[in-house]
């Protein structure tokens, strides 16, 4: 275990962020060996923190009193009551007034940042262009299909669920489908055992092999609009309807334009931060 004195140093707020980062639960939930791995993430965020506060950028930056509150609100809309949060509070070794004052900290340290940040070359055509012929993987469109089913489940437990009867139930479903397409909603809001049976058994947009490997196999085999035959997986049997068919595709460097210069100019960012961080001079003790 670390020693008293080394603990105390710890800004209650940082090894709380440290905590919560680094295994999503509070200081108090973490045994010592966790413990000590927040310690040493949370005084090296809280040494980074304040030589960003200590630089000549940090000197113009003010945090008003609406981002502050909006900070605050934030974190106290995660619980239910005052009571719980207040509960929460003691048990992090914060107190209101203290956690504001760790707010006020983080959003002046986030916006020197950004500020930075701001610093960061504009990407243009020229490295979209390299970019977007470097990495053509990244902008095939797999074939998608929006689908939507109707289940009934194979439960031994129920006599109208052994798989004989659900068998049944399925055929006589797909039976009525047969002559009525048009009500594929309805039949599923009306017999599907699955909670998409409220939004008429409706799936989505989905990608091969997201679904049950039966499901997938019937549904990619489908022409649109069609109906398959009762397909059965470890859940039950289901009737799939393709209500669209969208062919996969390589996007044209004009659709990947926008996306491609959000993640360069995220990237020129996060390299300028990185930059001048590590110009900062170290803290003196």
């Amino acid at each position: 275990m670390m020693s008293q004195t080394s603990e105390a140093v710890i800004e209650p707020y940082t090894l709380l962020r440290a905590s919560l980062s680094l295994f999503k639960k509070a200081p108090t939930e973490l045994e010592n060996q966790q413990l000590r791995q927040a310690q040493r993430q949370a005084r090296n965020e809280y040494e980074i923190e304040t030589r960003v506060l200590n630089s000549a950028e940090a000197v113009s930056v003010m945090v008003s009193d609406q981002e502050l509150a909006r900070a605050f609100a934030e974190v106290r809309d995660r619980f239910d009551d005052d009571e719980a949060f207040d509960a929460a509070l003691a048990a992090n070794q914060l107190s209101e007034e203290s956690l504001k004052s760790a707010l006020s900290r983080q959003c002046k340290v986030n916006s020197v940042l950004e500020k930075v940040a701001s610093r960061a070359p504009k990407v243009n055509e020229v490295e979209v262009g390299i970019f977007y012929h470097s990495h053509p993987e990244k902008f095939r469109v797999p074939e998608q299909r929006v689908a939507r089913h109707i289940l009934i489940s194979i439960n031994p437990d129920y006599p109208e669920n052994t798989r004989e009867m659900a068998k049944q139930r399925i055929d006589e479903i797909a039976e009525t489908l047969k002559r009525k397409p048009h009500k594929f909603a309805n039949l599923a809001l009306k017999h599907s055992e699955c909670p998409t049976a409220f939004n008429g058994g409706e799936l989505g947009t989905v990608v091969e092999g997201k679904l049950y490997p039966e499901l997938s196999e019937a549904l990619f085999k489908l022409k649109e609009n069609e109906i398959s035959a009762a397909v059965e997986t470890e859940i039950g049997f289901h009737l799939i309807q393709c209500t669209k068919i969208m062919h996969a595709e390589t996007l044209s460097l004009k659709k990947a334009t926008p996306k491609i210069k959000q993640l360069m100019q995220e990237r020129y960012r996060r390299n300028c931060q990185r930059t001048w961080l590590a110009s900062l001079p170290a803290i003196k003790s």
